[in-house]
């Protein structure tokens, strides 16, 4: 396998084709489900992406299906056995977020709104530390070091020399006032935030707490969207015990208007700069 293939990407992607087939055949999830002797669950999770897909799956779908053109049932398994293949995140064992890394990996931009934190990929190693044992108590030591090197290996996205991810950030102000670690520890991810701000594909916007209530007001998210017209934009919400992806177009439409209006609401680049710096000072004393 090619090392650029991700298999997450070919999971959707794939899954996005069987649900057109389904569609194109006039059928329900359920009645296929029926057909198969199988869960309508996982007929679901089949076409979401988020189960992984056999090739005799995709024979058996393009059988009911009645998919006739040879090409299109050997494209089909071929995505099946690329997506069964492991990306680089599955070198650190089991990571609860490994579908939105996969997503990352392969996404073309991200907005990320933070109201209590400064977003993963732009997080110093000492920040990220702090963070990660701070929100984990109970995890091991072992386990929260892991978390920490797959949280810095992200970040390689958006220090590509090649195609890095372009990323805009709203972060509340809340996320610039709380200790993480300590002082010394804060003032170094304040520089650093302020660094990585000046590149030309990122932008770094806070929202100030003047603002009072505002479109972000229920909690953290972000929106992925990619370079292929094929995949549809993914809102990603972070949960505890599990997280949520959000792929409908309404869905999408109605959490980009709310960060319109989040960025709308917040300090323009330069006033977000400023702020910044002027923290990172205060740190220092």
């Amino acid at each position: 396998m090619a090392s650029n293939v991700n298999p997450t990407v070919r999971r959707r992607r794939l899954g996005q084709e069987l649900r057109r087939l389904r569609e194109l055949k006039g059928m329900t999830a359920e009645e296929v489900a029926e057909r198969l002797l199988v869960s309508q669950s996982k007929i679901s999770r089949l076409e979401n992406g988020r189960r992984s897909i056999s090739q005799r799956d995709v024979r058996d779908l393009c059988g009911v299906y009645e998919v006739e053109d040879q090409r299109i049932v050997d494209s089909l398994m071929q995505m099946a056995k690329d997506s069964r293949q492991q990306g680089w995140w599955h070198a650190f064992g089991d990571i609860p977020y490994s579908v939105y890394i996969g997503l990352e990996t392969d996404a073309e931009s991200l907005r990320v709104y933070e109201p209590q934190i400064i977003t993963g990929l732009l997080q110093t190693r000492a920040y990220a530390e702090a963070i990660i044992r701070g929100g984990s108590p109970e995890a091991s030591e072992a386990d929260n070091d892991k978390r920490v090197e797959v949280r810095l290996r992200r970040q390689g996205r958006i220090t590509a020399e090649t195609e890095p991810l372009r990323l805009w950030v709203v972060l509340d102000e809340a996320s610039l006032h709380r200790i993480v670690g300590s002082r010394p520890v804060m003032r170094e991810q304040l520089e650093h935030l302020i660094e990585m701000s000046q590149l030309p594909h990122i932008t770094v916007q806070v929202l100030p707490f003047e603002v009072g209530a505002h479109a972000g007001i229920n909690g953290q998210y972000s929106i992925l969207e990619f370079a292929d017209a094929a995949d549809s934009s993914v809102v990603y919400i972070e949960g505890v015990t599990s997280d949520l992806y959000l792929e409908k177009p309404l869905d999408v439409q109605k959490y980009t208007v709310m960060y319109e209006h989040l960025r709308a609401q917040s300090l323009n680049v330069d006033q977000s700069r400023q702020l910044i710096e002027r923290l990172a000072k205060d740190y220092a004393r």
